[in-house]
């Protein structure tokens, strides 16, 4: 059975996405996947079973990349085609099943909900990362068995969305002091590149034997495969957020300028500023591409604490 399977750019609804290749992967067992995703993502599928192909679809001009992608995959006779991008591609090749995240879907729903829609499944599937043998191997060798380990990650992509560091650093602090929810816990930081100044603000604000260096090494599914390691997370609204809640890690993602009610971790805790979206964003002369500063300082560290506490505090099994 051969599916092509056209999913994000972006990691975190990449991520998002992977709850219906665990059910395609579990109910066609002879299924041959074709994955067609941009290359922030593409190492989140190294390790995916039935993977036949692994088309990175980057970004042309004129949207010559589509075109790019409609004659690699015009030959083949399709049995399943899920296009989660809406593209003419999927509506320009022959396939026996067609699903296509189109105008039916309901999209104040939460994103994973919306794929499940798309498939016209009435069982939500949960987001799954499988890892490949490499990526578990080198994830071990930075994240040694038998630690208890937090994973924060104190960055994110956009500047509004980013609780401020200071107040990364604060937690931290008090969550693994004597007596603190993780005391005696190491602590992983997490970063992408280009993100590196505040999580070594971070990094470096925890004692030398405690601190996990995990700021921009290597690539995102490695970074996840470290991730899955940890017996918590914590992070922005973020690509590393929803990897921690597919490999099961109890995880705390905070919201503020996002919509926590598509993008919250799938299955686990969240919190976010008492503001609601349209409160932090409907300001004059508000401009997510000019922003300069956080909109997450009314979130306290109180409040985050609280929150670490009331919920989860054991790593889940899928």
């Amino acid at each position: 059975m051969k599916v092509l399977f056209i999913t994000s750019t972006r990691i975190g609804d990449a991520v998002l996405s992977t709850g219906l290749l665990d059910h395609i992967i579990t109910t066609y067992p002879q299924s041959r996947i074709t994955l067609v995703c941009g290359p922030l993502a593409a190492s989140l599928f190294d390790g995916l079973p039935h993977l036949d192909e692994l088309i990175v679809l980057k970004k042309q001009k004129r949207n010559k990349h589509w075109m790019a992608l409609w004659q690699k995959v015009i030959g083949t006779r399709w049995d399943m085609v899920v296009d989660l991008r809406n593209s003419a591609v999927s509506r320009l090749i022959f396939a026996k099943k067609r699903y296509i995240h189109g105008s039916r879907i309901d999209k104040t729903r939460h994103k994973v909900e919306q794929n499940a829609q798309c498939m016209g499944l009435e069982k939500v599937p949960n987001p799954k990362l499988y890892f490949s043998e490499e990526q578990k191997n080198k994830a071990k060798e930075l994240i040694l068995p038998g630690q208890n380990v937090l994973g924060i990650c104190p960055t994110s992509n956009w500047i509004g969305k980013t609780w401020p560091v200071e107040n990364f650093i604060e937690l931290t602090k008090r969550l693994t002091e004597e007596g603190g929810a993780f005391d005696g816990w190491r602590v992983a930081v997490f970063a992408a590149p280009g993100e590196e100044v505040d999580a070594e603000k971070l990094l470096y604000s925890i004692s030398q034997e405690k601190r996990i260096d995990l700021i921009a090494k290597g690539s995102p599914g490695l970074a996840a495969a470290c991730i899955a390691r940890c017996q918590y997370y914590i992070g922005n609204d973020s690509g590393l957020m929803h990897c921690a809640a597919a490999s099961f890690v109890p995880t705390l993602g905070l919201f503020g300028p996002t919509r926590s009610d598509q993008y919250s971790p799938w299955k686990a805790s969240f919190i976010r500023t008492p503001e609601s979206y349209e409160e932090l964003t409907g300001f004059e002369g508000y401009d997510a591409k000019t922003l300069d500063r956080s909109l997450m300082g009314s979130l306290e560290v109180e409040a985050v604490l609280n929150a670490i506490k009331t919920g989860p505090t054991v790593k889940m099994g899928p």
